[in-house]
């Protein structure tokens, strides 16, 4: 069920008139419009969830929220005025704020447990502003600062106020009062040098610098495509780049790091046909041990550090093992992936790997158990050899994959293979086997 929380800048500057005679707020109130009824042509969208927040101040700037109907929200709209300040900052941390209300108590995000990318609440939060100086009682700020603290309990647990399947675009309004003479650039509509720029990029969104109706509109058909089920990482390439292909035209390349070397992309999650919803076996591991005698867990970045490196190898599978796939969103990774048609496993005790699909259209990131290039062989002997009767070096050896992975995956495991219950006790995990696992990141 996405969640579309429109943020309408309603600082006394959104007055400001365009040449087409309405001014910026009008221009905003029709774009929420506009959205709407693009969105609507979906049949998806009968699950959405609208919500709506301007620049006053909290509780005030919430005009319709997890309760408030469609109808109260198309009302508030229809009401707002522009007399305030442009804070902003304070606007998107109630935004955020918002949307985290009930995240704590769903469990959503799985602390402490790994990360599953099949328990999401996509949302994303469009921003309609002016792009005009941030002001706030305190004077005017250069940059964009969202207050650290807020009354949400758990909130300490996440680094930044948004989390993984959260993203912010911003519509910057730059429609002139006078009509110009000059003809509009062609090609895509570029980006806006105004503060909320960094934080759009941050959370895995972007901003649009709007010129003209035109382009409003042209923004508005490309963020209904961006309502996507999916979340957010980082992949990060470690260690050296892969050897050139035979035959391949040799390319000059630029010294240091690539495009591709480094990525802030989504992957897609794909809901269940049958059900509508996700479906999933494996997290992405934790970027830090888990200590069970330590009262508090260290806070995590909202979007997990993903690094990969570069192996030609074709990865192992078992039928009684399942594995996730996740399609990775365009980007300069995927385009080499697919133009190299190569094949990626992680770094060090991996869960997963990158692979072009047959078809070379997409990159699909496939999540499996952790370290499982050494559960997979043994699970194929305990199979095929063994007949489910292990022998005392299978038992020690099974034993210490369990020292080095992770505690809370010994239960998945063991759910979608009961006969390793009774080789799987609550496995103490040794001081020399903590530095073994995921690095933070």
């Amino acid at each position: 069920m996405p969640v579309l929380l429109f943020l309408i800048d309603t600082s006394a500057s959104m007055n400001q008139r365009t040449h087409l005679g309405t001014t910026y707020l009008d221009i905003a109130k029709g774009a929420v419009e506009t959205f709407m009824k693009l969105r609507s042509r979906d049949p998806a969208s009968r699950a959405d969830r609208y919500m709506l927040v301007n620049f006053e101040e909290v509780p005030f700037g919430i005009k319709a929220g997890w309760k408030e109907s469609h109808a109260t929200l198309m009302t508030e709209l229809r009401n707002l005025q522009a007399n305030g300040l442009t804070s902003i900052g304070q606007s998107l941390r109630t935004s955020f704020d918002l949307l985290n209300l009930n995240r704590l108590v769903t469990g959503i995000d799985n602390y402490g447990q790994g990360r599953n990318p099949f328990f999401l609440e996509p949302a994303i939060i469009l921003a309609i502003t002016d792009g005009n100086k941030l002001t706030s009682t305190g004077g005017v700020q250069d940059e964009l600062h969202l207050p650290l603290t807020t009354p949400l309990p758990g909130s300490e647990l996440t680094k930044e106020p948004f989390r993984w399947d959260q993203r912010l675009f911003a519509l910057v309004l730059r429609i002139p009062g006078v009509s110009s003479v000059e003809p509009e650039p062609l090609g895509g509509v570029p980006s806006d040098d105004s503060p909320i720029t960094p934080m759009c990029e941050v959370t895995g969104g972007r901003s649009y610098s709007v010129f003209s109706q035109r382009m409003l509109n042209q923004c508005l058909e490309s963020l209904v495509q961006k309502i996507q089920s999916g979340v957010v990482i980082n992949f990060e390439k470690t260690g050296p780049d892969p050897p050139p292909l035979e035959d391949a035209p040799v390319e000059p390349v630029k010294p240091g790091p690539q495009s591709w070397h480094c990525c802030h992309k989504l992957i897609y999650v794909r809901p269940n046909p049958k059900t509508g919803v996700p479906i999933g076996h494996w997290p992405i591991p934790e970027a830090f041990w888990p200590d069970q005698n330590s009262p508090t867990l260290p806070p995590r970045s909202a979007h997990p550090h993903v690094r990969f490196s570069c192996v030609d190898a074709e990865p192992m599978v078992i039928d009684k093992v399942p594995f996730d796939k996740y399609e990775l969103e365009p980007s300069p990774l995927t385009q080499f992936i697919l133009e190299r048609n190569a094949k990626y496993s992680d770094l060090g005790q991996p869960f997963g790997y990158l692979k072009a699909s047959t078809a070379l259209n997409c990159v699909n990131l496939f999540v499996m158990p952790y370290n499982y290039p050494v559960l997979l062989p043994l699970l194929d002997d305990l199979i095929k050899v063994h007949k489910f009767k292990p022998t005392l070096q299978w038992r020690q050896s099974f034993e210490n994959y369990l020292k080095t992975m992770p505690p809370y995956y010994i239960g998945v495991i063991c759910m979608f293979s009961p006969c390793l219950r009774r080789f799987s006790p609550g496995t103490p995990v040794s001081p020399t086997t903590k530095n073994m696992y995921n690095r933070p990141g």
